[in-house]
């Protein structure tokens, strides 16, 4: 579904991804670990357009989106979930979720109702501006955004950045049940734990580079790995 080749992205000067090369298979949640600022995120932005390469390629479905502008990146059927939520904080949830919706030829696609059944808690507040929402909340609702654009992929940066174990859980849980429903995923996250609870395959970043890729039960089972480029088990 996604395969990116080699991909050389900058921020003026600053040399950031130096050769990234992944894949995400249809109906796969794959993990991209690594430790703050070694180019996940930029990886993230590469995709949507948002930083651009100037070297390599990103083919999604058969389409390159190397030099493709966002709007046609996200029409094509990519849907972000951001770090930092960034949702419209004086629009209600029902807005916030209405203004994202597009048609899709699923035979389930997102909808209102359906997107309300996963997160019951937004369908309590649908009528509350963004604004009022709890972090927890405001992430939900960022996810729920993004699987009202009835995207093919999912983009998840950082979902369990700033919030309570009890949230991270949830957020979890709603990661597991879009697998389970068949969704395709890529997903940067710092919780190896959780990561490596729903991934079908995981790749670590470190200074802009791809340094490894396996097999969750492989990468656990790997302390030098994870010890040298995740910080875990130190």
């Amino acid at each position: 579904m996604l395969q990116i080749s080699d991909i050389h992205t900058w921020y003026g000067d600053s040399y950031v991804l130096q050769g990234v090369s992944l894949e995400v298979k249809d109906g796969t949640c794959v993990a991209l670990l690594g430790r703050n600022g070694m180019g996940k995120t930029t990886t993230i932005r590469s995709i949507m357009g948002l930083a651009v390469p100037r070297q390599g390629s990103i083919i999604f479905n058969g389409n390159e989106l190397v030099g493709m502008p966002t709007h046609k990146i996200a029409r094509l059927g990519i849907g972000l979930i951001p770090q930092g939520r960034l949702i419209f904080q004086s629009l209600s949830v029902v807005e916030n979720l209405k203004m994202a919706a597009r048609p899709a030829g699923k035979n389930d696609p997102w909808t209102l109702d359906r997107v309300f059944a996963v997160f019951p808690k937004l369908a309590e507040r649908r009528k509350n501006k963004g604004n009022l929402l709890s972090g927890g909340e405001q992430q939900m609702l960022t996810i729920a955004r993004a699987l009202m654009t009835n995207p093919d992929l999912l983009l998840f940066d950082e979902p369990s950045e700033g919030l309570a174990p009890v949230v991270v859980d949830e957020v979890f849980r709603v990661i597991s049940e879009l697998k389970a429903a068949g969704e395709s995923i890529l997903l940067v996250e710092q919780d190896f734990g959780m990561a490596m609870g729903v991934a079908d395959y995981a790749y670590i970043m470190s200074k802009g580079t791809v340094v490894y890729d396996s097999t969750p039960d492989k990468l656990i089972a790997d302390e030098h790995v994870k010890a040298t480029y995740l910080g875990v088990g130190e």
